[in-house]
């Protein structure tokens, strides 16, 4: 979400920045990260789903709450942070409501771009601290 909305910070072009904040969702996957651990949902067990969709809410808040104190509130910023989401988003259609075009989605987006990540335990140290890297750098564009 934040890389997304430094894209749209920095690309001049609308259609661009949405288009290359969609893309960098893509992008960041290939490097190892914290996956939310949202069990309940992909095996449609409803009744114990609220937790895994609580942190996904506080997460979206939270960045919501970075990009107003960081950035000039463009229009285009919050449209690019919502846009860089849809991939997971996707995922998440998926496994609602499963049909051809989303599981043909969530194996290219869960497989095959976390391929490297997936193949690999990387410790946790290295899943944080990309992360990390991720949000200062969106962050300092942000305020570019």
């Amino acid at each position: 979400m934040l890389f997304g909305a430094a894209i749209g910070a920095l690309v001049q072009n609308a259609l661009l920045a949405i288009i290359l904040a969609f893309l960098g969702h893509y992008f960041l996957d290939v490097f190892p990260h914290i996956e939310y651990k949202i069990e309940n949902i992909k095996n449609k067990i409803w009744k114990n789903s609220l937790p895994d969709f609580l942190k996904v809410f506080l997460d979206f808040c939270l960045g919501i709450l970075i990009i107003s104190l960081f950035s000039k509130n463009n229009l285009v910023i919050y449209i690019c942070a919502f846009v860089a989401m849809v991939p997971d988003g996707l995922t998440l259609v998926s496994y609602a409501f499963p049909n051809k075009i989303s599981k043909a989605h969530d194996y290219m987006h869960t497989q095959k771009i976390h391929y490297l990540t997936k193949q690999k335990k990387f410790p946790i140290f290295w899943r944080i601290t990309t992360q990390a890297i991720a949000i200062i750098i969106s962050i300092a564009l942000l305020k570019y």
